[in-house]
C-alpha cells in the first residue's frame, strides 16, 4: 500500500523479539518501545468508510480496532526510511502479538488489543496473519509479473478486510469471493491513485510488467510529471482488469444477512465504480485522483438507494 508524498515517518533502532515471548533485555530501553512509524494517514484518507454509521453500533468499536491495527503495520511497509529487514522484523513482532506467541513486547499495543476483540468476537486471527504477510512482501517485493501476481498480492493485502467483516457480522463464508471482488477491486484502484508516489517513494510498481513491455511503456514513466501514451495504455488495461472484477462485487450486498453491511457494502461498490471512470477521465501519474466530498456524498447516496431496490 502506498504513503502520500513528503510524509515524515519516524524511525526508531530495529526491534527484536524473541520466540518465548519475552523480550531481550536491549529491546526494553525506551528508544526500543518505538515500533510503530505512523504515517498521519487516518480513516479519511481511505477510499470507503471506516466504521461508518451504517455499521451496527455494537460493532463500530470492534472495526476501529482491526483499522488501527491495519493502518500501524501497512505504515510499516510504506515507511521509506527502514530497511527491508527491519521492516519485517517489526511485522514479525506483530503477528507474534496476535497471535499470542508474545504478550509483553512493548510497542505492539495495537495488536494486543485487537487480539482482545478477536477472542471476544470469535473472529479468527488468520485475517490479520494475512495482512502481516502481504506487507512483508511489500517489503520486499516491488515488481509484479502480471495480472495473476497482483492478484495474489491482493488476495493478502485486501481481501482479509473484507473477510473479517464478514466474519465479525456472522455472515456465511460462501460470500468470501463475492468481499475478496470488491476488496480487490478497491485495492488496484489505490494502487492506480498512488502509482507514481510509490513509485518516486518507494521504487514499488504494482503495474504488471508483462502490459508494461506489451505497451511499450518504462517503469521510469511513472517518474515523469504526466503518463505518457504507453503507460496510460497500461493504466487502462489495469482499469479493465478493475471492472472485470466490479460485476463480482456487485453481488455481495443482496447475499448479505446484515442489512447494515449490505447498505455499506453497497455504498462501496458505488465508490469503487466512480472512481474507475475517473480514472479513465484523468491522469494518476499527474494528480491523485480522488472523489470529492460531494463525490462522497453522491456516493453513498447512490449506494444506499441501489441497496433498498
Amino acid at each position: 500500500m502506498s504513503t502520500a508524498a513528503g510524509t515524515e515517518h519516524p524511525v526508531s533502532a530495529p526491534v527484536e523479539i524473541s520466540p518465548g515471548g519475552t523480550t531481550p533485555a536491549e529491546t526494553r530501553r525506551p528508544e526500543m518501545r518505538e515500533v510503530e512509524t505512523p504515517s498521519g494517514k487516518g480513516s479519511h484518507d481511505e477510499n470507503f468508510p471506516v466504521g461508518s454509521f451504517l455499521l451496527a453500533r455494537r460493532l463500530r468499536p470492534h472495526v476501529a480496532l482491526f483499522y488501527a491495527f491495519a493502518r500501524a503495520i501497512d505504515d510499516i511497509a510504506d515507511n521509506p526510511h527502514l530497511a527491508p529487514a527491519d521492516k519485517v522484523a517489526r511485522l514479525d513482532g506483530f503477528e507474534a502479538a496476535i497471535t499470542g506467541r508474545v504478550t509483553d513486547a512493548p510497542g505492539f499495543e495495537k495488536a494486543y488489543r485487537l487480539r482482545e476483540s478477536l477472542l471476544a468476537t470469535g473472529v479468527d486471527p488468520r485475517h490479520c496473519v494475512d495482512l502481516i504477510a502481504a506487507f512483508k512482501q511489500d517489503a520486499t517485493k516491488l515488481r509484479y509479473r502480471d495480472w495473476d501476481d497482483l492478484m495474489g498480492y491482493c488476495d493478502r493485502s485486501a481481501a482479509p478486510v473484507g473477510r473479517y467483516l464478514l466474519d465479525l457480522h456472522g455472515e456465511d463464508r460462501a460470500h468470501y469471493p463475492a468481499s475478496d471482488a470488491l476488496c480487490n477491486a478497491l485495492q488496484v484502484i489505490n494502487h492506480l491513485q498512488d502509482c507514481a508516489d510509490d513509485y518516486r517513494n518507494l521504487d514499488r510498481v504494482y503495474l504488471p510488467l508483462d502490459w508494461m513491455e506489451e505497451a511499450g511503456a518504462r517503469v521510469e514513466d511513472l517518474g515523469r510529471a504526466s503518463a505518457s501514451p504507453a503507460l496510460r495504455r497500461v493504466i487502462d488495461r489495469t482499469l479493465d482488469g478493475v471492472e472485470s472484477l466490479l460485476p463480482r462485487a456487485r453481488e455481495l450486498p443482496r447475499l448479505l444477512k446484515s442489512r447494515r453491511l449490505a447498505f455499506e457494502s453497497s455504498v462501496i461498490v458505488v465508490i469503487a465504480e466512480r472512481l474507475t471512470r475517473r480514472l479513465r477521465l484523468e491522469d494518476p501519474v499527474a494528480i491523485r485522483v480522488e472523489l470529492t466530498a460531494f463525490g462522497f456524498l453522491s456516493s453513498g447516496l447512490g449506494g444506499l438507494a441501489r441497496a433498498a431496490l
